[in-house]
């Protein structure tokens, strides 16, 4: 008994050290060590040996019937000492009664934990018969008690069930045959729980001691359903087996599963201690690193880091919103470690407020004539674009001188909207006629700083405002970033192919576009990622395009449109002589003494080898020729450097394109009509043919719905003139007419057709030519009005371009003349109607000869 108290006696007192979790099992085991100590806390104390007496008290002292205390998730096993709350009134009665008497009462769990007003049928047949040692009242009315499991009982008939329960009683004394088998469930329970103890760090290493030197089956079986943790229903059910073994089965499976439970727990701890060990051990060297650079009285790198951006940020120029919240962000910064994940994040905000340019702006060349001549140097033509950016010169230029005269009107200040410093300008026309190099000649110009981004095919709207920092990898948007690159506020920014924006599930760019081209909003542009004010109203916005119509109509009304035509051929000469001829001598390794194209060569290349608006395939053209004659001056070969007219085919080979105009025309039913291309003016022929039928009229050539009711208008008014046409009023009785408009391939629509349509269905229904020099547009109405159409310019040169020498054109389009180039104007003639009839009096010939006369 010495040697086993001794032993119960190290493991309290190491139990001692746990705190209140393992009050309650210190209680059991001092209660069942060889020496118990449980004072009566309301009669005199005890002896120790009659405390041991009281833990063998026999099975006949025990009364036959006992209150019964039900309890919740508990279950008190023989031979362990359990501290309670009690509670509820009648369970405070019961122990109030109880202590005064022999103390002894029934412990019975329920059968489930919600009851709140427990009956018979809620608690289980088998209980514990308890010793009540310890008593104490709390303030708030409960009771603690300390209570010693003695026996086992079974509930055999309920007496009583109020104030509180009381039921007739019989022991259940635990079955313990001495047997091999009995033995190895004990060595078997005792090893799995030795690797509880040591794997649980709630179970001191103490309690495997304790364990072996029991000898009794029953004890360890109680202790080890003690200290170990299960559900209520498992430990019930331990206490309900009669027989020592199925105990310890019960038991060996419960440790069993708890032991593999903690094994993997185990397992996953060391494996995620391997990963934090090295994370763990740089930061433990970094701290150790700070702290022996603080002592020697250096700063660390990231406090030099933090003092960098300060100062960076106060030398930035941001306004108050931009200051405050970079500044909020750098607290921030300079309270996390520099392993963590947000540091890198707001590591790189900061960078990108501090490295933009909130105050730096490129002083502007005010001279109006050096931007005429910046102009001229690197473009022909193009007055009205010219012109325009010499106005907004002018205009800044003005501000400039005038800001510091004093104002004697301020009544006439604005006060809502501001000064507009920038100018949004959008540049619409055919490809290849300079908008993009316009853009570049501006800024030399101005002697700002040039940006370009391209548009085309974008359809995310971050792209313009950038991804909110909440995202991995967010960036501002590409009108920041850019700015950023400049290292300017006052950049000339062009916005490349504008027209070619699309949309879909990501958002809409030319919607986000709104904020930066209104001059009214763009003074407070937000990036999503900066999330702050960045002023963009001192920026020269321009934007390029081939056509208006893709442009969403609100977009369109935040820009000054200006309309670039195609060229005449003597515009593409001069422009090729002076611009795209020394360019390519240069780009090809030639010397100007090397090669020489004269007027008339360029003229041809331009008549028989390209049919454009612009010039980039008369460039392409030039720089074929080139790479020829730097080809042949490689291998050797003597030769003259001069191209002229008839050398041409030699380089080129045959010509591209011909003037068919005349062919097309030789007999009735054939016009030419002019038409406007996203890429140019452009010529089409309307072909019509009559055969035997019944008031069949077809239309082919891929023509739109305008298009359409455009031939049927045509045909209804040339029907209605059959008399003043000498023709059959009922020729179209037995008449199928087909119109059909050539190149098929290529979708065609538009009113502006309908003269050349109806004088194709005059001519061939009177067998009338129509003059090959003479082309035609305008929209016709059913009583034979011609009303005015658009491009004029474009398909004026167009039919310039293609040897036309005749135009007739709307009345009402004659103010429209004067955008056409003089040196075309003096070349053609225009013939200005408002009727159709006029327009067949001056197309259609009355005989071979006449059309030769016309010339």
């Amino acid at each position: 008994m010495e040697a086993k108290g001794s032993i119960w006696q190290r493991v309290l007192d190491h139990l001692s050290s746990a705190g209140e979790v393992w009050m309650g099992f210190i209680e059991r085991l001092r209660m069942a060590s060889s020496s118990p100590k449980i004072q009566d806390s309301g009669a005199d104390a005890a002896s120790a040996s009659e405390s041991a007496a009281e833990d063998e008290r026999p099975a006949r002292s025990i009364p036959a019937e006992l209150p019964v205390l039900p309890l919740k998730n508990t279950v008190i096993f023989p031979m362990t000492v359990v501290p309670l709350l009690v509670g509820k009134p009648r369970s405070v009665k019961l122990v109030d009664e109880v202590v005064l008497g022999d103390r002894l009462v029934a412990l019975v769990a329920l059968r489930g934990p919600d009851v709140e007003d427990p009956g018979p049928n809620d608690l289980h047949n088998m209980g514990t018969v308890g010793m009540i040692h310890r008593f104490a009242k709390a303030p708030d009315g409960t009771i603690h008690v300390v209570v010693q499991g003695i026996e086992r009982v079974r509930i055999t008939e309920y007496t009583q069930a109020q104030p509180y329960m009381k039921a007739r009683i019989s022991t259940a004394p635990d079955v313990a045959e001495e047997s091999v088998e009995l033995e190895a469930l004990t060595r078997n329970a005792t090893e799995l729980f030795r690797q509880l103890v040591s794997l649980a760090s709630y179970l001191p290493e103490e309690m495997v001691m304790a364990i072996m030197d029991t000898g009794d089956a029953r004890q360890l079986a109680y202790m080890i359903a003690t200290g170990l943790r299960m559900d209520i229903l498992d430990a019930q059910e331990v206490l309900e087996a009669d027989d020592v073994r199925d105990k310890l089965r019960k038991l060996i499976v419960l440790l069993t599963r708890e032991v593999e439970v903690l094994e993997m727990g185990k397992q996953i701890q060391t494996e995620a201690k391997s990963e934090m060990e090295k994370v763990q051990r740089e930061f433990f060297l970094r701290e150790q690193l700070k702290a022996i650079k603080k002592e020697l009285g250096e700063e660390s790198e990231q406090e030099i880091e933090i003092n960098e951006l300060r100062d960076k940020i106060e030398k930035a120029g941001m306004p108050e919103e931009a200051s405050k919240e970079a500044l909020r962000e750098l607290d921030r910064l300079s309270k996390l470690p520099t392993a963590a994940a947000e540091y890198s994040v707001i590591r790189t905000y900061l960078g990108w407020l501090t490295e933009l340019p909130w105050q730096v702006t490129t002083e502007d060349t005010l001279g109006i004539s050096h931007a005429r001549q910046v102009l001229d140097e690197d473009h022909y033509d193009l007055e009205k674009v010219k012109e325009r950016i010499l106005e907004y010169l002018a205009v800044r230029k003005l501000r400039e001188e005038r800001n510091s005269e004093p104002s004697e009107d301020e009544e006439a200040l604005d006060h809502i909207r501001k000064e507009r410093e920038g100018a949004i300008l959008c540049f619409v026309g055919p490809p290849g006629v300079g908008k993009t190099s316009l853009g570049q000649s501006i800024a030399r110009a101005l002697g700002r700083k040039f940006i370009r981004q391209s548009l085309g095919g974008m359809r995310d709207e971050a792209e313009i405002r950038g991804h909110r920092r909440t995202y991995i990898g967010a960036m501002p948007g590409r009108i920041i970033q850019a700015l950023r690159r400049a290292g300017s506020k006052n950049p000339v920014f062009m916005l490349d192919e504008v027209d070619k924006i699309g949309s879909d599930f990501r958002g809409d760019p030319a919607s986000a576009l709104l904020e930066v081209l209104d001059p009214e909003q763009n003074r407070e542009f937000r990036d999503h990622y900066l999330d702050v004010p960045f002023d963009l109203s001192q920026v020269m916005f321009i934007t390029t395009g081939n056509v208006l119509d893709t442009i969403p109509a609100p977009l369109r009304d935040r820009m000054e449109i200006l309309t670039l035509s195609g060229y005449t051929e003597e515009e593409k000469v001069r422009i090729a002589q002076a611009y795209l001829i020394p360019r390519q001598i240069r780009e090809n390794g030639l010397r100007s003494d090397e090669i020489e194209f004269t007027e008339a060569a360029v003229g041809r290349i331009i008549r028989d080898y390209t049919r454009e608006a612009g010039v980039r395939n008369l460039e392409r053209e030039i720089g074929s020729v080139c790479r020829k004659i730097a080809t042949q001056i490689a291998e050797g070969q003597e030769r003259d450097g001069s191209i002229d007219r008839e050398d041409v085919p030699e380089h080129l080979g045959k010509p591209k394109y011909y003037f068919d105009a005349a062919e097309r025309t030789e007999m009735p039913g054939v016009a030419t009509g002019l038409a406007w291309t996203p890429a140019g003016g452009d010529i089409l022929f309307i072909e019509a043919s009559k055969m035997r039928g019944s008031k069949g009229f077809t239309l082919t050539g891929q023509l739109g719905d305008v298009m359409k009711e455009s031939a049927q208008a045509a045909l209804t008014f040339v029907r209605s003139k059959a008399n003043e046409l000498d023709l059959d009023p009922a020729f179209f009785e037995g008449t199928d007419i087909h119109l059909h408009v050539p190149a098929g391939a290529i979708p065609k629509d538009g009113p502006s057709a309908g003269v050349t349509m109806a004088t194709a269905l005059a001519s061939l229904l009177t067998g009338k030519r129509v003059s090959s020099k003479v082309g035609m547009t305008g929209e016709i109405t059913l009583r034979g009005q011609v009303l005015p159409v658009g491009g004029i310019k474009a398909k004026v040169l167009a039919a310039h371009r293609t040897g036309l020498r005749t135009v007739i054109l709307p009345k009402r389009n004659e103010p429209d003349l004067e955008e056409v180039p003089e040196d075309v104007r003096k070349v053609m003639d225009f013939i200005l109607v408002d009727r159709v009839e006029q327009v067949f009096e001056a197309a259609l010939l009355d005989g071979t000869d006449a059309d030769e006369a016309r010339e």
